[in-house]
């Protein structure tokens, strides 16, 4: 697999799966590519949430916005420049605020995979 860069534009955004708000996710390296990881960018829209349990371990950079990831025991809010991780089996709910967000994230191993 060759050096590559990517920017947002790059990202062929969908609907997340079991999701019918305004989040969307486009990978940009998956299991179509061969690596063990996937990447890729999300984008929220104003006041969205999801509810998830992580199939996969998942590494959230905000790049605009603001979200919050919150758990049965904890409750972080990350904006520009910040990392979240959610481990694998952690049931969270991510809540995009007012501004909405476009992160980028890292998942092992690959989501989809681990949703089908």
């Amino acid at each position: 697999m060759p050096v590559r860069k990517f920017a947002v534009a790059d990202a062929p955004f969908e609907r997340s799966p079991g999701q019918d708000g305004e989040v969307f996710a486009g990978n940009v390296v998956d299991q179509r590519h061969g690596g063990p990881i996937t990447i890729g960018y999300g984008r929220y829209g104003p006041d969205q949430s999801i509810d998830e349990t992580l199939a996969v371990d998942d590494v959230m950079v905000v790049l605009e916005g603001r979200l919050t990831v919150s758990t049965a025991e904890s409750k972080v809010t990350a904006g520009p420049g910040e990392i979240v991780h959610m481990p694998k089996g952690e049931k969270v709910t991510i809540s995009s605020h007012e501004e909405g967000a476009i992160t980028a994230y890292v998942t092992y191993p690959h989501w989809q995979e681990a949703l089908a």
